[in-house]
C-alpha cells in the first residue's frame, strides 16, 4: 500500500485509543484495545479538539487503521512579519509501518496544512536520543538552528 493511499484527517474521539497506543511505545505495536482512556486524556483531547489553534491529526489506512499521528499547534507571533508558526509534536508512525514512506507523507501533509494556513515556519522538538528521528527530520529539510530547553513542572 502506498503512502498516498492513506488519509490525513483531524482525529475524532473514536481515534483516541489508537493515538494513545501510538504514543505509548515507539518500538512495538500497542493494541489500542489495551489502552486505558482516562478522564485526563478525555479532557486533553476535548481541549485540543475545541481549540482552533490545535489539531491532532491521524494518518489512516483505507481500511480505517490509524497508523500515524501528530499534534500541530499554530502560534501567533510578532516575528516573521506577524505570521503564525506551526509547532509539530507527538509525531508517531506505527512500529510495523516504519520505513514505508508514511512518516514522510505524514509530515509533508502537515507542512502543507501549515503553509496553506499562512504559517511562516514549522518547528519541532525531538528527544536528543532519537538519532533516527533527527536524520528523518533533516531529510525533510529541517535545520538544527536552536537548542531547546524544558522545565518539568
Amino acid at each position: 500500500m502506498r503512502p498516498d493511499d492513506h488519509d490525513l484527517r483531524p482525529a475524532t474521539r473514536a481515534d483516541l485509543p489508537a493515538v494513545l497506543a501510538l504514543l505509548a511505545d515507539e518500538d512495538r505495536v500497542v493494541d489500542p484495545a489495551a489502552v486505558v482512556v482516562t478522564e485526563a486524556y478525555e479532557r486533553a483531547f476535548a481541549a485540543i479538539d475545541a481549540d482552533p489553534r490545535n489539531e491532532m491529526l491521524v494518518l489512516v489506512e483505507p481500511a480505517g487503521t490509524v497508523v500515524g499521528c501528530l499534534q500541530a499547534t499554530y502560534i501567533p507571533g510578532l516575528g516573521k512579519g506577524g505570521a503564525e508558526r506551526a509547532l509539530i509534536e507527538a509525531v508517531r508512525v506505527r512500529a510495523d509501518r516504519r520505513g514505508t514512506g508514511l512518516g514522510r507523507a505524514l509530515m509533508s501533509r502537515a507542512i502543507d496544512r501549515a503553509r496553506a494556513r499562512g504559517c511562516a515556519l514549522v518547528q519541532l522538538t525531538s528527544n536528543k536520543q532519537r538519532s533516527d528521528a533527527h536524520r528523518f527530520y533533516a531529510g525533510l529539510g529541517f535545520a538544527r538552528s536552536h537548542d531547546g530547553f524544558k522545565l518539568t513542572l
